[in-house]
């Protein structure tokens, strides 16, 4: 049986998306489009993991993983952005004893359900679809 996870991102769309991949992977997926509602969420249905983007309106991605981590320590989190600025976020929060895994966006659909299932790499690709950085511990 797959994972409860929690996809947060300020665009509806990529949320969506990214639901409806993991879903078609065996996982009970819920989209949410801001931190601060997958938060009160996580009081009624615990997530098992969180992928959240990291720049986002109100809370970012980090402050949601810190939260989900202090509340839920067997909780995974993963954040993806596009954003360079990130950096400086996660350096942040690694220096406060809380490490994360970041994925670059796009991301690619195999990378975000090997590192959900827990693989050490990312499953093959087709060479014809575009690639995207390797996922980095940041």
């Amino acid at each position: 049986m797959g994972k409860r996870v929690f996809v947060v991102d300020d665009e509806r769309v990529i949320a969506d998306t990214l639901c409806a991949i993991l879903r078609k992977y065996g996982h009970n997926a819920l989209a949410f489009y801001d931190a601060e509602s997958a938060l009160t969420a996580a009081q009624e249905k615990e997530p098992e993991f969180v992928i959240s983007d990291v720049v986002m309106p109100g809370m970012s991605g980090v402050d949601l993983g810190v939260q989900i981590r202090g509340r839920f320590p067997e909780c995974g989190v993963l954040l993806f952005s596009g954003q360079a600025a990130t950096v400086d976020m996660l350096e942040a929060a690694r220096q406060n004893g809380h490490n994360f895994d970041l994925l670059t966006k796009p991301v690619h659909p195999k990378d975000l359900v090997a590192k959900l299932d827990g693989a050490q790499r990312s499953m093959p690709r087709d060479p014809q679809e575009s690639s995207i950085r390797q996922s980095q511990e940041v």
